[in-house]
């Protein structure tokens, strides 16, 4: 790969921790992908909320970062690059405008006044990392947002957030969505801007093959919030219902979340507990080797901007069984029937129960898990990622 001398930063709000072993996995794979032959830095922004009166904590702290980041310390990271992290004490609030104003000041306490020392600034999510970005760079310092979030429409009803937002698109180098979900709702509400923005690949690895092909659909998993929002007890019912005729299903589900207690419970109701197992909050190396320890990828969301763990598990040589939720349709566009089955989201689990039977009645034969593969490291592997990216920051000739 070329190397770039260029100075790049990546602005995030989410990146994993001990804490938070998946929360920012896409960014990490960003990075992963993008940092070897860059010099590249990585700021992870993380919200400290609080619902004391902001003036004493906020004055505090202010007076701590200049002990702990002067200058701020980096550790290494994938891809070559380093991290800091830069927790934003915060109130909790509804104002998006507020939680980004925040995140612009305690940036520029971490950088002690001065502008960002950085040819290129890449964030992630523009109210909030993309707005300290851009009131924290150098004049010669271009700027780029990749917009992940699925809060727009909310951000977009409030007055203040929403002129925040009209500002941002204007002053950026370049402005990136997710996908159609993400980049729909900004068109609609900045049509001044629709030129600008474009769509960039979420990356993901195909750097570690199965080992051995999947050959019959009984080990289910899940990887994920356990949330309403996910559909995961709509997923459980189902489950119920599949292993109700065939008793050697087993259901794994790795995440955790506002659901979890209930899940736990239902379970013992519907007699699957010996069959269900609840793994908890896996770091992502370790969430990677479940996609090559089991059958089926099972993905009940609701709604998604892109579905990163669907083109995990397709990468990992893994079949799935997903809702119609966004993002899903986007990534699997034209190989929805070679990577497994997809179903209407409904509230119940009839889609998802006769969905499974559907692809197991088809299964190994009218499924090419190895045309999937290829096609989607294609659109979304380190490789296409990284070319995409170098050439926006860049240039052409890196393309």
């Amino acid at each position: 790969m070329t190397n770039h001398p260029s100075k790049v930063a990546v602005v995030t709000p989410w990146y994993p921790t001990a804490q938070h072993p998946f929360r920012g996995a896409f960014v990490q794979a960003m990075v992963d992908a993008t940092g070897p032959g860059t010099d590249m830095s990585v700021f992870h922004c993380e919200e400290w909320g609080h619902r004391q009166p902001q003036g004493p904590i906020a004055d505090a702290y202010a007076k701590l970062l200049t002990r702990t980041h002067n200058p701020p310390r980096f550790v290494p990271t994938v891809g070559g690059a380093r991290v800091t992290h830069v927790p934003i004490p915060l109130t909790v609030t509804p104002r998006y405008a507020e939680v980004a104003k925040r995140h612009a000041e305690v940036l520029g306490q971490v950088l002690q006044g001065r502008p960002m020392p950085f040819d290129v600034v890449h964030a992630h999510v523009g109210l909030s990392s993309g707005w300290g970005a851009i009131n924290n760079a150098g004049p010669d310092t271009k700027v780029y947002v990749t917009e992940h979030a699925s809060f727009l429409a909310k951000l977009l009803d409030q007055p203040d957030a929403r002129e925040m937002y009209d500002e941002l698109l204007h002053r950026v180098a370049g402005f990136y969505a997710v996908g159609d979900r993400v980049s729909r709702p900004l068109i609609d509400a900045f049509p001044h801007h629709k030129d600008r923005i474009e769509l960039i690949t979420n990356p993901v690895s195909f750097r570690e093959p199965r080992p051995a092909p999947v050959t019959e659909l009984r080990r289910w998993l899940y990887v994920g919030t356990l949330s309403q929002l996910k559909g995961v007890n709509w997923l459980l019912e189902a489950f119920a219902r599949c292993h109700a005729e065939d008793d050697s299903l087993r259901l794994t589900m790795v995440g955790d979340g506002p659901l979890h207690d209930e899940l736990v419970e239902r379970a013992k109701v519907l007699g699957v507990s010996d069959a269900v197992t609840f793994a908890g909050v896996q770091p992502p190396e370790k969430a990677l080797k479940f996609f090559r320890e089991h059958d089926l990828l099972t993905h009940a969301s609701r709604f998604e901007t892109f579905g990163m763990t669907i083109v995990e598990a397709a990468a990992a040589g893994l079949p799935v069984l997903v809702t119609r939720c966004g993002g899903p349709q986007e990534s699997l566009a034209g190989i929805e029937s070679d990577a497994g089955e997809m179903v209407e989201v409904e509230e119940g689990s009839d889609a998802l129960v006769e969905g499974y039977r559907r692809l197991r009645d088809r299964f190994p034969h009218d499924v090419d898990l190895a045309r999937a593969r290829r096609i989607l490291d294609e659109r979304y592997g380190y490789e296409t990622a990284a070319r995409d990216h170098h050439r926006v920051w860049f240039g052409a000739e890196h393309g």
